[in-house]
């Protein structure tokens, strides 16, 4: 799968990736954050200008519909032009807005949702029960809300990962994306400003999603689908053989190009020749913890093997 990026922004991208063999495509996110600032902005101007606010009830409406028709209009033109599933991206910060938006997208054509959620562990004012509260409100709203499957991508930020993941595979999600990446701040030592840093995924950070793919296959009620860290075909065979459902690749194509995902797949279609596989469902999971012939090798946390 082509995960949301940059690169999927535009229907003439999305048909390059699916001409290179992407078997499905998920959109750049629309971001609720974006939403509310630009309409919190424009709020600032009036308010500054002497304009009464409660005249903009219905501007309110109006601004945060455009930039939901813009979306919608995306998802009809990228179904015009592929036959893979389109999956719309939310980036979800404030959780109530997109309840109301998420049957317009699916009536667009959306094939799926893909609802991209995460709340930094740092409102200290918050314990982590209602932390996690927020993702099942949320999934609750837009599971009665939509018809079409919903993935719920998340991230490794939790006090107790397995049963959360196993929860929310529980909650009425038909997937869950292990993991997301987030904007990491770095700092100029020269102009003393925060900046962006680590954009890309590197093939290093495959390591989580890997153990927690193959720490849950088998235990949930959903499918998993790995992200972050997929740079090459030998990195989507070993997430299959841990029991991913799919992949998603992003960075890797920012580098290599749309035809990055014809490589990925001659390297598959080759192991699979080699190891007489005819179908992915041969392997998959066949090197999960709860297929592994060592299952302890996926807990294992130290060195100890290692350095000694």
């Amino acid at each position: 799968m082509a995960g949301s990026s940059g690169l999927t922004k535009s229907a003439e991208k999305i048909e390059a990736l699916a001409k290179a063999g992407a078997g499905a495509i998920v959109l750049k996110s629309i971001f609720e954050e974006e939403i509310v600032f630009e309409h919190e902005d424009i709020l600032k101007e009036a308010e500054a200008a002497g304009v009464h606010l409660e005249q903009f009830d219905y501007y309110d409406f109006h601004l945060k519909g455009k930039k939901l028709s813009e979306y919608t209009s995306l998802i009809q033109e990228a179904k015009a032009k592929v036959q893979v599933p389109v999956i719309a991206s939310i980036n979800c910060v404030y959780s109530h807005e997109w309840v109301a938006f998420a049957r317009q997208l699916q009536d667009a054509g959306a094939d799926a949702i893909e609802l991209n959620m995460f709340f930094l562990p740092s409102d200290f004012s918050r314990s982590s029960q209602e932390q996690e509260h927020m993702y099942f409100a949320v999934i609750e709203k837009l599971t009665g809300a939509v018809s079409v499957p919903i993935a719920l991508k998340i991230s490794h930020y939790f006090s107790n990962l397995g049963q959360m993941i196993q929860r929310l595979s529980q909650s009425g999600v038909a997937g869950l994306v292990l993991f997301n990446r987030f904007f990491s701040p770095d700092i100029d030592i020269e102009k003393l400003a925060i900046k962006p840093s680590f954009v890309f995924s590197t093939p290093a950070e495959l390591a989580m999603p890997l153990r927690w793919i193959g720490i849950m296959a088998n235990k949930v009620s959903c499918d998993l689908i790995a992200s972050t860290g997929i740079h090459d075909g030998e990195a989507v065979i070993k997430q299959l053989l841990a029991g991913a459902k799919a992949v998603q690749v992003a960075s890797s194509l920012y580098k290599k190009g749309p035809e990055h995902i014809g490589t990925l797949l001659d390297t598959l279609r080759d192991w699979m020749g080699r190891h007489n596989y005819t179908s992915l469902s041969d392997f998959r999971g066949k090197m999960s913890q709860e297929a592994s012939s060592n299952p302890a090798a996926y807990e294992r946390v130290q060195f100890m093997k290692y350095f000694s």
